[in-house]
């Protein structure tokens, strides 16, 4: 696996979501500011509504934008065993029932689903429960996540 095409790919990803974004808050700044949504009495509060969506969706696109720049300036490094998994590592994970999962640890908003080849990579922040488990494990190290009452275990198969 590629972690320059997994992060191009994040990166293609997150720019349908800023186009999204935009698109949203067009639409609810139009509905916002329509004349037939001018509110007629204390109780017609579409236009009020519309103008608190756009201001949601703008703050939403600002976040994809910040993201975007993370992703634009991060270099993932090669593995280093002294160190151990660190940002920009490709970990495959093997819980207790021999299900593997193969995770990137990236910046943070790049959280998604990805395809490389026939695998799916999950894009994981360091700020998540299970990036903070792994930073600084090795390969044969478990690694444990509580996740509400249960207790997740799970052994780091490989490093890239």
């Amino acid at each position: 696996m590629n972690k320059f095409s997994l992060q191009q790919q994040v990166l293609k990803r997150l720019a349908e979501d800023l186009l999204q974004a935009e698109d949203a808050v067009r639409v609810a700044h139009e509905t916002a500011t329509h004349a037939e949504n001018i509110a007629e009495n204390k109780y017609d509060t579409l236009g009020l509504e519309a103008a608190y969506l756009a201001t949601g969706q703008v703050r939403r696109a600002e976040a994809i934008r910040q993201a975007m720049a993370k992703w634009h300036q991060f270099r993932p490094r090669p593995y280093d065993a002294s160190k151990g998994i660190q940002l920009g590592a490709l970990v495959c994970l093997v819980d207790s029932d021999d299900k593997q999962q193969q995770l990137f640890l990236g910046p943070d908003g790049g959280s998604m689903q990805l395809g490389s080849g026939t695998q799916l990579v999950q894009v994981i922040s360091m700020e998540a429960p299970l990036g903070m488990a792994m930073l600084g494990k090795c390969e044969g190290d478990d690694v444990s996540i509580q996740v509400a009452a249960i207790r997740q275990q799970f052994e780091v198969l490989r490093v890239h």
